[in-house]
C-alpha cells in the first residue's frame, strides 16, 4: 500500500477518490514532471566540469586567468613547432645556427601564451580593486539606514537605488533576491560569492552570523565597514611602497640592455675590426675568432631570459603575485626583442 492509498482511505477522503479515466492523468503528470526533472539535472550537469565547458567556453575560459592556457598553451606551441619545422625543412638544421628566425618564433609563441593570461589578471585584479573600494561605503550607509529604524531588507532596497560603481549590479542582484522571498542571510552569502573577493567573503561571513544570531547587526555592518576600509587602505600603502622596488627591477633592466647595446656597437665591433685586420697580416690571436652574430645572438637570448624573469620579479615584489608579473615580462621580453632585432 502506497502512500497515496493510505491519505484516500483516511476518513472523509472517500469523495476525492479520483474519478475512473484520471489515472491516466495523474500518470501523465508524474512523466510529465519526470521528464522536467530529467532536463534540470542534464542543465545541471552542463553548468560544471566538462559539460560547462563545451556548453560556455568563452565563460569558462575567462572565468579565471589561468584557465584560458588551455588555449594559449596548444597555439603557442604550434606556432614554435610549426616554425622550426618550416625553417628547417627550407633551409635545413643550419639555420638553427645561422638565423635567429627560430628565436623569433620561439619569442612569439611565449607571448601567445603569457599575453592573454597577464590582460585577464590585470582585468580581474582592477575589477576586485573596484569592489573591495566600494565596499566600505556600503556597509556604512546600510548601517546608518538600519540605525533609523529600517529593517535590512528595506535598507538594502533603498542602497540599491544609489550608485556603488562596479558593485551596484552586485547591490540590485541583492535587492531582486530579496523582493522574490529569498531570506536575508542567504541572499547575502549569494551576493559575497557573486563577488568572488576573500575580503568580500570575510565581511559577509561576520554580517551573516551576527544577523543569524540576533545581535545589533547595524555595529557588526560599521565593523565591517571599517575592517574593509582599513584593509584597502594596508593595501594600497603596500602597493605605494613596494611600487619603488619594481622601479628599480625596470630601470636594472634598462641598464642591462643600454651596457649590452655599448658591448657590441662599440667593443665587439672593435675588436671584430682587430681581429680582421691582424689576419690580413698574417697575424694570429683572440681577436681572429671574434663572431659578433653569434655574441649578438647570446647577448639577445640573455637579455629576453633577463626581461622574462624580472618582470616575474616585480610582480612578486610590488603585488605579492608571480602571476602578476606577467604583464611585465611580456612587455620587457618585447623591447628585448625589438632592440636586437632593428637596433643593436
Amino acid at each position: 500500500m502506497n502512500i497515496r492509498d493510505m491519505f484516500d482511505k483516511m476518513p472523509g477522503r472517500a469523495k476525492d477518490r479520483p474519478a475512473p479515466g484520471s489515472a491516466d492523468l495523474n500518470s501523465t503528470e508524474e512523466e510529465q514532471l519526470s521528464q522536467i526533472t530529467s532536463r534540470l539535472d542534464k542543465e545541471r550537469q552542463s553548468r560544471v566540469g566538462v559539460g560547462k565547458f563545451l556548453k560556455y567556453p568563452l565563460q569558462v575560459l575567462t572565468e579565471r586567468p589561468e584557465n584560458i592556457l588551455i588555449v594559449c598553451i596548444p597555439v603557442s606551441l604550434l606556432v614554435f613547432f610549426g616554425g622550426f619545422i618550416f625553417m628547417v625543412q627550407n633551409y635545413g638544421m643550419n639555420v638553427l645556427f645561422t638565423a635567429t628566425s627560430v628565436d623569433d618564433f620561439l619569442m612569439f609563441a611565449v607571448l601567445i601564451a603569457i599575453v592573454p593570461v597577464a590582460l585577464l589578471d590585470l582585468k580581474e585584479q582592477i575589477r576586485v580593486k573596484n569592489l573591495e573600494n566600494a565596499l566600505p561605503n556600503f556597509f556604512r550607509d546600510l548601517a546608518g539606514m538600519n540605525d533609523s529604524g529600517m529593517t535590512l531588507p528595506n535598507a538594502v532596497h533603498l542602497v540599491a537605488a544609489a550608485e556603488y560603481g562596479t558593485l551596484t549590479p552586485h547591490i540590485r542582484k541583492l535587492d531582486n533576491e530579496m523582493s522574490w522571498g529569498v531570506g536575508f542571510v542567504e541572499a547575502l552569502y549569494r551576493f559575497g560569492k557573486g563577488l568572488g573577493t576573500s575580503l568580500a567573503d570575510r565581511s559577509v561571513d561576520l554580517i551573516a552570523k551576527a544577523s543569524k544570531a540576533g545581535g545589533d547587526v547595524s555595529e557588526v555592518l560599521r565593523a565591517a565597514a571599517k575592517d574593509t576600509f582599513e584593509v584597502v587602505n594596508l593595501q594600497q600603502e603596500r602597493a605605494n611602497n613596494m611600487m619603488i622596488y619594481v622601479i628599480i627591477v625596470l630601470v636594472a633592466f634598462a641598464v642591462f640592455l643600454f651596457v649590452i647595446a655599448i658591448l657590441v656597437s662599440s667593443f665587439l665591433s672593435t675588436m671584430a675590426t682587430a681581429g680582421a685586420t691582424a689576419a690580413a697580416s698574417g697575424a694570429s690571436g683572440f681577436g681572429a675568432k671574434i663572431d659578433i652574430f653569434v655574441y649578438k645572438r647570446l647577448f639577445s637570448h640573455a637579455a629576453m631570459m633577463q626581461g622574462f624573469f624580472s618582470g616575474l620579479v616585480a610582480g612578486q615584489m610590488g603585488e605579492g603575485r608571480v602571476i602578476g608579473g606577467l604583464k611585465y615580462s611580456a612587455i620587457m621580453l618585447l623591447i628585448a626583442w625589438v632592440t636586437f632585432r632593428f637596433f643593436i
